[in-house]
């Protein structure tokens, strides 16, 4: 078992590797990060190109979702992008909250900030901002936050139960969250549970879908809604670098055991 801390500079490592990619490349990085176990990324992502505010070089296609497109963003709001990486979800909401708003990227990864303060500096937004922190210790002051996004990110967060409190925290009463995530409805595997490609492709570092909304219910949020789901399908040539034919036939006997949700939920 990895601890808390190599999981993270697993994560980083990954995601360093991504961020430092040309833009040629990065369309073969994906969600499931670099290597020759790679995952094509269109398994994961939604299409972000038809979104109003979409800047394609801040787009690294790491999502499963499309959190913006449920979160029902306002002029003026002040938003919190967890995971920002190098800015794709920031910039959308930043279309929404308008010049009277304000939108605040954290990632714990300095490549990604260095890339999406690039991205920030061509934009030329004065009213957006990123900062170097973990989702388990935000570096965001309390009752600040009326709308949380992230996208694919919460499943790479060992402690899930610390990432939605500190939600909690900086949320401002009557604030919400909308997050793109990847859940399970099966249990995985051991072989890809204990696959560091996988953790880093955010699959092994999920949770059983009761046991995710269970969190999100005990952090103290109300009105928890899952607004969209979408099963993800891991091709056979991944599988078959952790587990052999009857494994695989094994684990395709389940119906859609790694899906993608997105899930809303207010502070009351």
């Amino acid at each position: 078992m990895r601890t808390d801390e190599e999981i993270k500079e697993l994560v980083k490592e990954k995601y360093g590797e991504i961020a430092r990619q040309s833009s040629k490349q990065k369309a073969g990085a994906g969600c499931c990060g670099s290597g020759p176990y790679t995952i094509d990324y269109s398994v994961m992502s939604d299409d972000y190109k038809p979104i109003e505010g979409y800047f394609d070089e801040a787009d690294l296609g790491l999502g499963c979702g499309l959190p913006t497109e449920f979160a029902k963003i306002q002029k003026g709001e002040t938003v919190l992008d967890l995971g920002a990486g190098a800015g794709n979800d920031v910039f959308i909401a930043r279309r929404y909250v308008g010049e009277s708003g304000r939108v605040i990227g954290v990632d714990m990864t300095h490549d990604m900030l260095d890339k999406a303060n690039e991205n920030k500096k061509k934009l030329k937004f004065e009213n957006v901002e990123f900062r170097l922190g973990e989702i388990e210790s935000l570096p965001v002051d309390n009752d600040t936050i009326d709308l949380v996004i992230s996208n694919c990110v919460l499943n790479l967060v060992p402690n899930k139960k610390k990432a939605f409190s500190e939600i909690f925290r900086v949320l401002k009463s009557g604030g919400r969250f909308c997050i793109s995530d990847i859940v399970l409805n099966t249990i995985l595997p051991d072989k890809l549970q204990s696959a560091a490609e996988m953790y880093a492709g955010c699959v092994a570092g999920a949770l059983q879908k009761i046991d995710y909304l269970d969190i999100i219910k005990s952090s103290g949020f109300d009105n928890i809604q899952i607004v969209k789901e979408k099963n993800i399908k891991i091709p056979s040539s991944i599988l078959m670098n952790y587990l052999d034919l009857n494994e695989i036939d094994e684990f395709r006997k389940h119906i859609n055991p790694i899906v993608s949700i997105t899930v809303t939920a207010e502070k009351n």
